[in-house]
């Protein structure tokens, strides 16, 4: 189990009122980012934005956060969460180009008030395996002997059920990103170590449409084992990469056929990766005047790009959004908070010092939802000017995890209830896993902190 918050912050310099105030903040923008009739979350704060279908996963996980911390009542909870999962039941699945899904896929971005597909995107099959799981974590959080609960456990495996991931494989051995009716599935399969681990977890413990169990060996062929500042790790440049499917997957001390063959497992991977992160900044490669042990945190994120700029007489490439990384960049001195915050369960002891120095910048000040998503102080070459330039916005998909990892790492809320999510242990075992708590019964993890 994760150590207690109350003993971890008198081993790391990190206020217990400034964790607290960032996930409470953190956690308002699912409250008030909502359409009430549909259960939709905003993607992001900017004006007339669409609803992200991987928001209301994030969303849906986030209520059992929620409640636990006084945050919402429970009848609340319940409420969002019915609205939620009724909209998706019913709302139209077909290969009209309006609809809302198809083969129980979902359009990566939604109306806000009807619901239909916006921007005439694609149907994602990671944000549907992101909604998915924010579903089946409802479902384990929301078990009591009531009718309302018992819907809600109902609705979340006819939603699981429904998808086709068979589909999605299409004639291949690994799962494509997506599909639109104009053009069908496009070119870009998920192969290699990515953020849809989650999403490969799911589709082999389907009870419906279940992936063969070699998919998985396809999905782990591409993968780059490499060695930076002397650390042995499973690579991947952007750090939410090594953060996203551990919102939902305890994978503490259990191993697939890869991670035994490198006497690693997951968790201790995104660890390292943490501390190779920072380990980047104080390197600084790029002599960017800001990064350091207590300034890190590079993912994908926007940034105040495309451009070009001369910065203290070096002549820089600013990027907009881009899948930002460690080592090899795209490095344009654009840095993530919300990133460092969602890191908090690997390594403690360097990202509580970050989260109290970005806490300490005019990047936290009188902002609703907590950090916003990105900025960079090498942008302003006025040292005097002080910030530099700071994202408008705030996404749903940033303070979603910054709430569900800083409450693994209070409490291990989430990871307790997915360890009782049978399409996820089922998945986790197709795959190879073995050993820890998989050997053991699953049982809930309940608030402590």
């Amino acid at each position: 189990m994760i150590e207690d918050c109350a003993d971890a912050l008198q081993a790391h310099p990190l206020d217990a009122r400034t964790l607290c105030d960032l996930q409470r903040h953190s956690f308002d923008y699912f409250i008030h980012e909502f359409n009430a009739n549909n259960g939709l979350v905003r993607d992001k704060t900017a004006p007339d934005s669409p609803a992200s279908i991987a928001a209301v996963g994030m969303a849906l996980t986030c209520y059992a956060v929620g409640i636990e911390r006084g945050f919402m009542t429970r009848d609340n909870g319940v409420a969002r969460t019915l609205a939620t999962l009724r909209f998706f039941a019913d709302s139209e699945q077909s290969d009209a180009a309006n609809a809302t899904g198809f083969k129980g896929f979902y359009y990566h971005f939604l109306e806000m008030e009807g619901g239909r597909r916006a921007n005439r995107c694609e149907l994602s099959s990671i944000d549907t395996a992101l909604l998915i799981a924010g579903a089946l974590a409802a479902a384990e959080y929301f078990d009591r002997a009531d009718s309302r609960e018992e819907e809600i456990g109902r609705l979340a495996r006819l939603l699981a059920e429904r998808v086709d991931w068979t589909w999605m494989l299409g004639r291949s051995t690994t799962i494509c990103h997506g599909w639109t009716p104009e053009g069908g599935f496009l070119s870009y399969r998920w192969q290699g170590y990515s953020e849809a681990l989650v999403m490969v977890l799911l589709a082999l413990g389907s009870t419906t449409h279940p992936i063969p169990s070699t998919c998985y060996a396809a999905w782990c062929a591409s993968y780059e084992w490499r060695t930076l500042y002397d650390v042995d790790y499973l690579h991947a440049g952007p750090l939410f990469i090594h953060q996203m499917s551990h919102i939902w997957c305890d994978l503490r001390a259990i191993r697939d056929r890869f991670m035994r063959d490198h006497d690693c497992d997951y968790f201790e991977n995104s660890r390292r990766a943490t501390l190779i992160q920072q380990r980047y900044a104080i390197e600084n490669p790029k002599r960017f005047p800001h990064y350091g042990a207590r300034y890190w945190g590079i993912t994908a994120s926007g940034g105040p790009g495309p451009c070009r700029k001369t910065v203290d007489g070096i002549r820089r490439q600013f990027f907009g959004y881009v899948a930002r990384g460690v080592p090899d960049g795209p490095d344009d001195g654009t840095t993530s908070p919300w990133a460092v915050a969602t890191s908090l369960p690997f390594a403690p002891e360097i990202v509580a010092p970050t989260i109290s120095h970005f806490a300490s910048l005019p990047i936290a000040a009188a902002h609703p939802y907590g950090f916003r998503a990105s900025f960079n102080r090498a942008f302003d070459d006025e040292a005097e000017h002080g910030t530099g330039w700071v994202s408008p916005y705030h996404y749903g998909i940033n303070v979603g995890p910054t709430v569900l990892m800083i409450e693994n790492y209070r409490s291990g809320l989430i990871w307790g209830l997915m360890r009782k999510c049978s399409a996820l242990t089922a998945g986790l075992r197709a795959a190879g896993f073995s050993g820890g708590w998989l050997a053991e019964p699953s049982g809930r993890a309940g608030v402590r902190a």
